[in-house]
């Protein structure tokens, strides 16, 4: 049966009619860095993303991290996703795999995924291949250089905003200067920034546009073929920054920015668009991205802006590190609530059937609550790749099943068939 879209998915639904109505035939303006104004109109209209050039980042982490990204593939780690968007169940043209503290989960699109652990002091993971083990590692390595890069960068934007310079650096190459914290803020500034940047999961992303021919088209502005559509990253905690590393497996040889010939961006290399949210006024950027580069979204951009990623040429793999909102969404917590719902299952041992212990109206709705919970209306869930076995007692369930007459039947780690979801 088709769900009914929530009062959300109608209102941001009219809201694209209505913006795509007044465009007509026409393309909204936006500007790449062969425009003069581009970076002006980067430090008035987008000061809260920054980008941190290859160059800047130590050589010896990207050859660790850009070996790791290889190395998963290999392995077989990431899968395309199945969401689901205005009550349809669409399998994403990008191939993901969640990485992070042990029991964390994030969810987009109605899929919720779990994580694979990377080895957290403390964790008890057990890895399969020693190769998946040290790819964990190098990705929580990266986490940790972009936590302190991103503390850095909100540094940088708050001492602007305090001596009230418009002129936000929002390029950064190797040679740029960096400040410290200074004795401008406080201690409660200091902790209110690193809790920002305490990013616990990273989204791993991985496409081939070549053999996906059925990209859509950005539809505002012209940009181009999108591997993932424009968007708000959900699931986060609020203000939270986020932080991309990009690797595209070749870079194709740019075209000069003088060229004649090549209006917009070059569809040969991948890009990040920007905009700001339901407005046709302010020119979109559209953001190169280089082997080896950083973007950081910053304080309530992801919240006022939207951003899409538009495919280039060659294969590319992500690293998006963010600060999942998962007060109830650690794997515990929702083996706890199962766990609970469960005490009024009576198994009946003689013919294996199960039966409720009561049938009180309270008692009903109280496990009804539990089990939609997390499954508004049904959430499907992302396979952990057999190359990583996690502690303790794990029971996913499958799509198109209720959790609960699963998790009656086994509370330990199972493979289920399809690969995940939100």
């Amino acid at each position: 049966m088709k769900r009914t879209p929530t009062a959300e998915e109608r209102e941001r639904e009219a809201k694209k009619l209505r913006l795509l109505e007044e465009l007509e035939d026409t393309w909204l303006p936006y500007l790449t860095p062969k425009d003069d104004e581009f970076y002006q109109q980067w430090q008035l209209k987008y000061p809260k993303l920054v980008l941190r050039e290859a160059a800047s980042v130590p050589e010896e982490l990207h050859k660790e991290v850009q070996e790791a990204f290889l190395t998963l593939h290999k392995h077989g780690c990431l899968f395309r996703d199945l969401v689901r968007i205005q009550g349809k169940d669409l399998l994403t043209p990008v191939s993901r795999i969640l990485i992070g503290n042990p029991g964390c989960t994030y969810k987009y699109l109605n899929t919720r995924l779990f994580t694979v652990p990377w080895p957290v002091k403390g964790s008890d993971a057990k890895y399969h291949e020693a190769e998946v083990a040290a790819a964990c590692q190098t990705f929580l390595k990266l986490n940790d250089y972009l936590q302190v890069e991103t503390i850095q960068a909100l540094e940088e934007l708050a001492a602007k905003e305090k001596a009230n310079i418009d002129a936000v650096p929002v390029c950064i190459g190797p040679d740029f200067p960096r400040v410290g914290m200074g004795s401008s803020f406080d201690g409660q500034d200091e902790i209110d920034m690193k809790n920002r940047a305490a990013y616990n999961v990273t989204l791993l992303n991985f496409m081939d546009p070549p053999k996906m021919p059925y990209l859509k088209e950005e539809p505002y502005f012209g940009m181009g073929k999108m591997a993932v559509s424009w968007h708000h990253d959900e699931n986060l905690v609020d203000r939270s920054a986020v932080a991309v590393y990009s690797y595209s497996c070749e870079d194709p040889e740019e075209e000069s920015e003088d060229d004649p010939q090549l209006e917009g961006r070059d569809p040969d290399i991948w890009h990040v668009g920007f905009k700001i949210s339901w407005d046709i006024e302010t020119p979109g950027l559209a953001i190169p991205l280089h082997q080896g580069d950083c973007y950081f979204m910053l304080d309530d951009l992801n919240a006022t802006h939207q951003h899409c990623v538009l495919a280039g040429l060659p294969p590319r793999f992500s690293s998006t590190h963010r600060v999942a909102e998962c007060s109830t969404g650690t794997l515990d917590y929702i083996l706890q609530r199962c766990q609970l719902a469960l005490q009024n299952i009576r198994d009946e041992a003689d013919n294996g059937e199960v039966s409720l212990k009561s049938l009180e109206p309270v008692v009903l709705k109280h496990g009804e609550e539990i089990h939609n919970e997390h499954h508004e209306p049904r959430e499907h869930l992302k396979r952990v790749p057999e190359a990583v076995s996690l502690p303790g007692g794990t029971a996913l369930w499958r799509r198109d099943e209720d959790p609960l007459p699963v998790m009656a039947s086994t509370l330990s780690v199972s493979q289920y068939d399809d690969r995940t979801i939100q």
